[in-house]
């Protein structure tokens, strides 16, 4: 898998003055350091884990594990015997072994220009411990499962981080989630608490969270689950004297006239407010609640294997997977993955567009950054609002050094030309990043040198929800550039491709990606359901770990931007396959003359389902976003 020597031909090479300081400066270094890993993982990741603090060393094998289903249990455990706590490694150990209390942890940037705030290490932790306290007192401990639907705002990374002080596991829902969706997952992960907001707006577009939360938790009534408590962050309601207990700034408008005012010389329009419909016996108010916890919080101490979250993904045959991802092993992969791909250092700023809903927020906004003791900005809006050079603007105001971002935002802006990235110096950037499908080799081009100017390398990510961190990308500093290509394997990585036979392939070849062992991240079960997890991903090839569902050589991801969302099709896909009347769904885009894209929704449906108009009402209905217009079409049940 990987070559005696570094690739020559149609490449592209990183500067000298990147690889002087790399962390992985040459293709050599990534080749012995691969080798070690792969043969030595004790020791490999012995050297990243001592960057820790452990209450208790590992008592067991490193990494112990077994993914031959003809042998018993598929498992894998890491450091088992071993103590410690997540929240308390990237926060607590930062302040007070790092001395990096006063370093900026997110520049939070708002979905409207000049609503920013600035949130550091120290300050962070205190609000943490604020809120963990506030969980223990709704009788949440350790072990429970908390929901989390929530904005991008600095209060879900202090719900998800409070989560894991005090050993519960959070379970965060994508904000532009259906009630349906997010009352599925309240119900089989059988959470005791929901964490949400009033609402927010991407771009011009409100959405009202509070009231798709309360319709769940119908929902859930509705199927015998009651969530006794639901916590409400007041985004974009609360007036300015609830702003000691919030990390968001105060609202730009009074409660309740909402009315936007103008700012930074921008017109913003009037805002018509969010409907939050409050029911005193289930719902509490997040700023009540806070002001008078108290700022001290022990960490609970957690076994190596303890659950750290649950993240559910589409499956292709049924409900939404959970996957489930343990703490310490996760710890060490995020941390290892981020600061090697994004060969990070204590000076650079870092961005990661994506969506704290999707494992690539929880890996690289807040685990894998925080871990590093990064600073890192939080953005709640759009790529193009108010206007297509928004990207560049962020970049140039926080002198960003690292930016990561998904293919399609990367087309999209290509359609407006060179001019809007061109209106901004961009000269701090350093690296630039690609995540969530492959990028074609004309958006790379363009990335590298309209955005780049031929200077940064660009790191082309292939991971899944599954994996916890990247598993196919190259080093900036190592690796050749090629575009289209996500290159060699992680360290601790092994990949093969096996025909249909389960006979392993050599040289160019097509057929089923799997991987012969773990590494730290990989996730350890389906919440609920051992055995689906040992059917999908082992059970085709005993031996090996198959990406997917065992059926596609690689899942295709791909994200699609309609009017005011930037969306994976995997979104509307999982929306859909949710309808109790489809067994598959796959979802395309298609060029569109006025919206710029629009879908095409192929569905399957379980046997005895017979397609009729009342059935497309349904399913055009169950999309993400309401406003969504899915075109759905009968072809005699075929999955494209």
């Amino acid at each position: 898998m990987i070559p005696d020597k570094a690739p020559g031909e149609d490449v592209l090479h990183a500067s000298g003055d990147l690889k002087k300081e790399a962390h992985v400066p040459s293709f050599e270094k990534y080749k012995e350091l691969y080798i070690r890993s792969v043969e030595s993982p004790e020791e490999f990741w012995g050297d990243v884990a001592k960057d820790f603090f452990w209450k208790t060393k590992y008592t067991g094998k490193f990494l112990d594990y077994n993914f031959d289903v003809t042998k018993g249990e598929i498992f894998v455990k890491c450091m088992e015997g071993a103590t410690t706590n997540i929240c308390y490694n990237v926060l607590d150990r930062n302040i007070y072994e790092r001395k990096l209390g006063d370093k900026v942890a997110f520049y939070w940037e708002g979905n409207e220009p000049g609503d920013e705030k600035t949130v550091a290490y120290r300050e962070l932790l205190q609000q943490v411990c604020k809120f963990a306290n506030v969980l223990k007192s709704q009788g949440v401990k350790k072990g429970d499962r908390v929901s989390i639907y929530m904005p991008m705002v600095v209060e879900l990374v202090v719900a998800m981080l409070a989560c894991a002080r005090i050993g519960a596991v959070h379970s965060i829902v994508f904000a532009g989630f259906s009630a349906e969706s997010l009352c599925e997952r309240i119900i089989d992960s059988q959470c005791c608490i929901l964490i949400t907001a009033d609402g927010f707006y991407r771009g011009d577009k409100l959405i009202n969270l509070k009231l798709i939360a309360d319709e769940a938790l119908q929902k859930c009534r509705d199927k015998s689950f009651t969530v006794e408590k639901c916590i409400m962050l007041k985004h974009l309601t609360k007036e300015d004297e609830a702003w000691s207990g919030s990390l968001s700034p105060p609202a730009k408008r009074a409660c309740p006239d909402l009315q936007q005012e103008k700012q930074k010389e921008r017109v913003r329009k009037v805002r018509p407010p969010p409907q939050v419909p409050w029911n005193p016996e289930v719902d509490l108010c997040w700023h009540s609640l806070i002001g008078g916890a108290s700022e001290e919080c022990e960490p609970v101490w957690c076994d190596s294997e303890d659950p750290l979250f649950i993240l559910y993904t589409s499956g292709s045959t049924g409900k939404p997977k959970g996957v489930l991802h343990t703490v310490s092993g996760y710890m060490l992969y995020t941390a290892a993955t981020f600061k090697m791909v994004f060969d990070y250092h204590s000076d650079d700023v870092y961005w990661c567009t994506a969506d704290i809903g999707w494992i690539t927020g929880h890996s690289y906004i807040t685990y894998g950054p925080l871990a590093n003791g990064a600073t890192s900005v939080l953005f709640e809006g759009l790529p193009t609002y108010p206007d297509v050079s928004r990207m560049w603007e962020i970049v140039d105001k926080y002198h960003i050094s690292k930016f990561y971002t998904a293919p399609t935002a990367i087309r999209l802006l290509m359609k407006y030309g060179s001019e809007p990235v061109q209106k901004y110096k961009r000269t701090s950037l350093k690296i630039l990043g690609t995540v969530g499908e492959p990028i074609n080799p004309e958006a790379w081009q363009w990335y590298y040198s309209v955005v780049g100017e031929k200077r940064c390398p660009v790191v082309d990510t292939f991971w899944q929800t599954e994996t916890g961190g990247h598993v196919m990308t190259p080093l900036p500093a190592a690796t050749p550039m090629k575009p289209g290509s996500a290159t060699f394997p992680f360290f601790g990585v092994v990949p093969a491709i096996l025909n249909e036979s389960g006979e392993e392939l050599e040289g160019p070849s097509e057929g089923y990606l799997v991987f012969k062992q773990p590494w730290p991240g990989v996730m350890r079960t389906v919440y609920g359901n051992h055995e689906r997890f040992e059917t999908t991903y082992f059970k085709k090839f005993p031996g090996f770990y198959v990406t997917g569902d065992g059926n596609f050589f690689d899942i295709l991801v791909v994200d699609i931007f309609l009017p005011g969302h930037l969306l994976s099709t995997a979104e509307v896909e999982s929306a859909l396959v949710e309808h109790e009347a489809v067994a598959e769904a796959a979802v395309v885009g298609r060029p569109h003359p006025v919206k710029g894209e629009s879908l095409y929704c192929f569905v399957t449906l379980n046997d005895g389902i017979n397609y009729n108009q009342k059935l497309e009402g349904e399913l055009k209905k169950q999309g993400v976003f309401a406003e969504i217009n899915i075109s759905c079409k009968n072809y005699n049940s075929v999955i494209i």
